[in-house]
């Protein structure tokens, strides 16, 4: 059949790329949102040394994230952004193509998190976190995905968590925004797969990193991720940078609006 020769030919044209190829990023134009600290200071990290030229962005100072990025080898733009100001977005996006040309990657990384219990909640801790998690998430992908349509390809990945998933206590506002950034991710991927854009989102566990800082110092928390984490233990920063270089790399060619869980089995045991 025409099809299955289309299919072998297809197979013997790609089958040259070797394994270091499937996840090399050299050259390629990557910004990460939220990239001060934790895990997207681990990120922009992990993308330079497989590659990858930065421009690292937070509200916070990025001084030391691109000190660490430029050690690699490669180059680093630091921007103060902060993902729910459109206009800061459209600058982020304006700048990282004057300064290369292109933008191949985007790693929404943004967040933050407020507890309380859902009745009382503030009006103002709802909006701030569904703004930076879901807004923010979204502004940057539409800024950002514009460019990558006029390319013709692409790659976007939202970091989302398992507390999209299911439901944790005193955790409402957190919880339907990580929610949303998944179903946000599965509808990007479906609008942009004809541009060559693949989307995907990754849900982490709990990590160490200076946002959970408070819940690692209450020792019921800790002894909690020790007995309900199959792994009986929290993730290092540094253990999610695989995760989002598959989804970045040519390794994911045929990945979109996957929702990955790197969570020590958390959500495997329940």
């Amino acid at each position: 059949m025409e099809g299955d020769k289309s299919y072998e030919h297809h197979q013997q044209v790609n089958c040259g790329c070797g394994l270091s190829e499937l996840f090399d990023l050299t050259g390629k134009i990557a910004i990460v949102t939220g990239a001060s600290r934790g895990l997207g200071r681990a990120i922009a990290i992990g993308l330079a040394k497989a590659g990858a030229n930065l421009v690292v962005t937070d509200v916070l100072d990025v001084r030391e994230a691109i000190e660490e990025v430029q050690r690699t080898g490669r180059e680093a733009v630091g921007l103060k952004v902060d993902v729910t100001n459109k206009k800061d977005v459209e600058e982020m996006a304006k700048q990282t193509i004057n300064k290369f040309g292109r933008i191949d990657i985007l790693v929404n990384n943004a967040g933050i998190y407020r507890s309380s219990t859902a009745e009382s909640m503030s009006e103002g801790d709802w909006d701030k976190v569904v703004d930076v998690n879901l807004k923010g998430e979204f502004l940057c992908a539409q800024e950002v995905g514009r460019q990558m349509i006029r390319q013709r390809e692409g790659k976007i990945v939202n970091i989302a968590s398992v507390a999209g998933q299911f439901a944790s206590p005193q955790s409402a506002a957190y919880n339907a925004s990580k929610a949303g950034v998944i179903l946000l991710t599965k509808t990007l991927a479906v609008e942009w797969a004809k541009h060559n854009i693949q989307v995907n989102s990754i849900c982490p566990g709990v990590f160490a990193t200076p946002m959970t800082e408070g819940l690692m110092e209450d020792k019921s928390f800790l002894n909690t991720v020790r007995s309900d984490v199959p792994m009986a233990r929290a993730g290092r920063p540094d253990e999610i940078v695989g995760a989002v270089i598959f989804l970045a790399s040519k390794a994911s060619s045929y990945v979109t609006g996957h929702a990955l869980v790197v969570d020590g089995g958390w959500t495997a045991s329940l």
